[in-house]
């Protein structure tokens, strides 16, 4: 599963639009510096850091993110054996630098997770740690917990090692540029094995009844004052390079499981209604979706370069609701599912920004040697599920509210113009009141927002923007045409 994500060119940086974006880090109260102690503790934390005794830098993992990443939490190797595949998957040591207990520790449970707003990255953690001696960056030593799986030949897994060792990425890699490489027919032979076993991964998981959304990232760019929002689909390798991610948190879910002591990432399954629904604005909005096709099946054929069909994706969200953490302590839950990847799973690898990855590697660290997981990591276990979900509630909201700005800043020179759109939801008065409104998706450029006048869900209409205000961040769309 992914989300949106928006960010500002740099020429867009030293605009109205970045002043409006930085005001919500004060509306929100984002926390944004951190405290002396805090960034104390941190430096003492890596001046007295001791690598691991493992030592694991033969084998040449690379690193696979967006061009201008520098807390990288992962890194990866994959090769063929003569039953199917072996891939290596280095996760960040953050638990090696955040001392339970201390002020770095109890900063990290009040942020929850690193924030990512337009204009810049709020960090979980001290730079010194999560883009330095805690980051994965090539030609570097670093501390990491090492996953090593063997694969059988349909990308399922037959067995998992894990320890912590000593590794060194040999190159930091971009999503774009591995892509062109593997388009261009110049990708390395570990390209070309991510790619084999990623896509073995996504046939387990339409078999396993896994679904993934593909939001498209948006980009601003601000030429001479307009704003432009500019939308790009997933590359395929960024879904590849999520398989072996999710294949990691799906087998530390059955290392805790097994030790009967962890943390998990659980979802209900949508609900009947929801799917009825969904199924209705598939229909409207021209796509055919069989009766017998699965839900994850259906949106992995989606083609989001179609403005009915992306918006179909955008809807799709009302699937996966009731998403939440649950801690466990001896007695096995009995609901362990995460319904989207239809299988136990849970959040492991990305440490440098999210807290409960921490927490996950220690319990799998120790269960896997065969060792007692410490009473004061157990004790932390039960507080998790509410600090994670108070940090989504309030990043969500803050996002919600950093699109709206970004999307009424692109569109604010074009009131008074037309445009092509399709209706998400019927129009209604609130409470029996008012102008009827409801929500439709613009074709272009790609935004979703309120409307008036009277609509079903699934039209296609003509609209005309008469709102698009900076200040409030509301668009407002008049029909005026089918």
């Amino acid at each position: 599963m992914s989300h949106q994500n928006i960010a500002l060119t740099p020429e867009a940086h030293s605009t109205a639009l970045a002043a409006a974006l930085e005001a919500l880090e004060i509306e929100f109260e984002v926390r944004i510096e951190f405290p002396p102690e805090v960034l104390a503790e941190a430096e003492r934390a890596i001046a007295e850091f001791e690598l691991p005794p493992i030592d694991k830098r033969d084998i040449e993992l690379v690193t696979i993110d967006p061009a201008t990443s520098t807390d990288l939490d992962q890194a990866v190797h994959l090769s063929r054996t003569a039953q199917g595949y072996l891939v290596h998957y280095a996760i960040a040591d953050v638990p090696g630098f955040v001392a339970l207990g201390g002020s770095l520790d109890a900063e990290s449970q009040l942020r929850g997770q690193t924030v990512y707003l337009p204009h810049r990255r709020i960090s979980l953690h001290p730079e010194s740690i999560s883009e330095d001696a805690g980051s994965l960056l090539p030609g570097q030593d670093r501390s990491a917990y090492l996953f090593s799986f063997t694969l059988d030949a349909t990308g399922a897994v037959s067995n998992t090692v894990l320890e912590r060792a000593m590794v060194r990425s040999r190159e930091k890699l971009s999503y774009v540029g591995v892509q062109e490489s593997l388009d261009s027919g110049t990708a390395t032979e570990m390209m070309l094995l991510l790619r084999e076993v990623g896509l073995k991964r996504i046939e387990l998981e339409r078999a396993r009844g896994g679904a993934s959304l593909r939001i498209p990232s948006q980009e601003v760019e601000c030429v001479e004052g307009t704003y432009t929002l500019v939308a790009d689909a997933p590359l395929p390798v960024e879904d590849w390079n999520a398989q072996i991610s999710l294949m990691t948190g799906m087998e530390a879910a059955n290392i805790m499981i097994q030790a009967k002591v962890g943390l998990l990432r659980t979802m209900p399954p949508p609900a009947q209604k929801d799917i009825d629904v969904f199924r209705l604005q598939a229909l409207a909005l021209g796509t055919s979706w069989s009766v017998d096709q699965p839900y994850g099946e259906f949106l992995r054929s989606l083609e989001l370069s179609d403005p009915r069909q992306l918006a179909l994706m955008h809807q799709a969200t009302s699937l996966f609701r009731g998403a939440t953490y649950l801690a466990f302590d001896g007695e096995l839950p009995e609901d362990l599912v995460q319904a989207a990847i239809a299988a136990p799973y849970a959040h492991t690898t990305a440490p440098l920004r999210r807290l409960v990855d921490r927490f996950a590697l220690l319990v799998c660290s120790y269960a896997s040697a065969g060792q007692e997981v410490p009473v004061e990591v157990r004790q932390v276990l039960p507080t998790l599920p509410d600090l994670m979900n108070g940090s989504n509630r309030l990043v969500n909201q803050i996002e919600r509210a950093a699109i709206d700005t970004v999307e009424a800043a692109s569109l604010a020179h074009r009131v008074g113009e037309r445009f092509s759109a399709v209706t998400l939801s019927a129009s209604e008065s609130e409470n029996g009141k008012g102008k009827p409104r409801g929500t439709l998706q613009v074709e272009s450029p790609a935004v979703m927002a309120r409307f008036e006048g009277s609509a079903e869900a699934g039209q296609h209409v003509q609209v005309e923007l008469v709102q698009a205000d900076l200040a409030s961040r509301k668009v407002l769309f008049r029909i005026v045409g089918p």
